[in-house]
């Protein structure tokens, strides 16, 4: 048997990691700017979490969701207390496809409507209905094309106060900074009026913060910088450090019904010892604030790159979520960044590089970054 080929992949093998460096099978060291795909937050192979863990593995690593788990408890109180949220439910499960999927199951089941509106380049996942919210009809299945869904273009309030005073949308799903779109960000204008408009027409909101969230935008919540509040947030990456695990926030007003929603491994002692040693780091490192002050340095650093480098065309991004929009392919520079000056990024459409660091990025790092890219270009 071998691997169904799904990726087009780098002839690079990790091992190992450490803070904002990983290292290959043959000792070469790597600056990761990638995190795994905005993943790894609190750096790789942290003591801390490594430490929580494998305490927890020592214990028990799963039980069914039959039996009391006071861990579950535990994260749902800190995580509520720390994002601002207290008052929210948690509901855990495995992906951030799968905290999507069922966002959009509560929001049907709350409001008996099947219409969702999304945004133009949108991502929300690769599952039924998660992927037909997904602006790319590469990876939208027949099956899955179920006619539910209208795209939009972001910031563009009218348009979308249109379609909602039809009264028939069940949910809006919205990335406030997008991330295979290209990292586009949402304008408060925009965010303020869409969520006015949704509460108008009985619509539900839900923010999706898999890759924008989780501290990454330099607040906990990528909304919050637009000063809005989703009946419905989703998480994923993050949140446990590359455990897999997902979460759904859920306004105090709806009311669970049993056999509507449920999981086999979602919230299971071992994601949620690894969610807890995340905020744990969180909050005894400053995380947050350090991904806002450094991600707003490299923005800087960046924008003054731009001033003498032909080839970037804008920069733009919140906190470590940042994109570098180049006139040319950004292949023409992502592989002599791995393979030159070893250095991982991501990347987003056919021109942008997109940084996803762990959100212990240092201003060394961030210099050492700018010095790397910079020979690339």
């Amino acid at each position: 048997m071998r691997l169904f080929d799904v990726y087009p992949l780098f002839d690079v093998n990790i091992v190992k990691g450490k803070g904002c460096k990983v290292w290959d099978d043959k000792g070469q060291e790597y600056l990761d700017l990638y995190g795994g795909h905005a993943v790894i937050s609190i750096g790789h192979a942290h003591p801390h979490y490594i430490e929580k863990v494998t305490e927890q593995l020592n214990k028990i690593g799963f039980y069914s969701n039959s039996v009391i788990n006071k861990l579950q408890v535990e994260l749902a109180e800190r995580l509520g207390k720390i994002c601002g949220y207290d008052d929210y439910q948690l509901f855990l499960i495995n992906s951030g496809a799968e905290a999507n999927e069922n966002a959009l199951k509560l929001a049907s089941f709350t409001n008996g409507r099947t219409r969702v509106l999304s945004c133009e380049k949108a991502f929300h996942g690769r599952t039924s209905l998660a992927v037909e919210v997904t602006n790319n009809p590469k990876i939208i299945a027949p099956i899955n094309d179920n006619s539910h869904v209208t795209y939009l273009p972001m910031n563009d309030l009218p348009a979308w106060e249109t379609e909602l005073a039809k009264g028939d949308v069940c949910a809006v799903i919205l990335e406030c900074i997008q991330g295979v779109g290209g990292i586009k960000l949402a304008t408060k204008e925009f965010a303020q009026g869409l969520a006015a408009a949704c509460k108008k027409y009985g619509t539900i909101l839900i923010c999706d913060e898999i890759q924008c969230g989780y501290g990454r935008s330099g607040k906990f919540f990528a909304h919050q910088w637009l000063g809005i509040r989703p009946d419905i947030i989703t998480v994923a990456k993050g949140i446990a450090n590359g455990f897999p695990m997902g979460a759904v926030l859920i306004a105090p007003e709806f009311k669970p019904v049993y056999g509507q929603l449920g999981t086999t491994f979602g919230g299971n002692h071992l994601a949620c010892a690894a969610a807890l040693a995340v905020l744990d780091v969180f909050e005894e490192e400053n995380l947050v604030d350090n991904s806002n002050a450094i991600g707003t340095y490299l923005i800087e650093q960046l924008k003054e790159l731009q001033k003498t480098q032909k080839h970037i065309i804008d920069v733009r991004g919140r906190g470590l979520m940042i994109g570098i929009d180049l006139d040319v392919p950004h292949k023409d520079v992502r592989q002599p960044l791995i393979y030159q000056e070893h250095c991982f990024t991501g990347c987003a459409g056919t021109n942008i590089l997109r940084l996803l660091p762990p959100l212990c990025l240092t201003k060394q790092d961030a210099d050492d970054f700018i010095e790397r890219l910079k020979r690339c270009l």
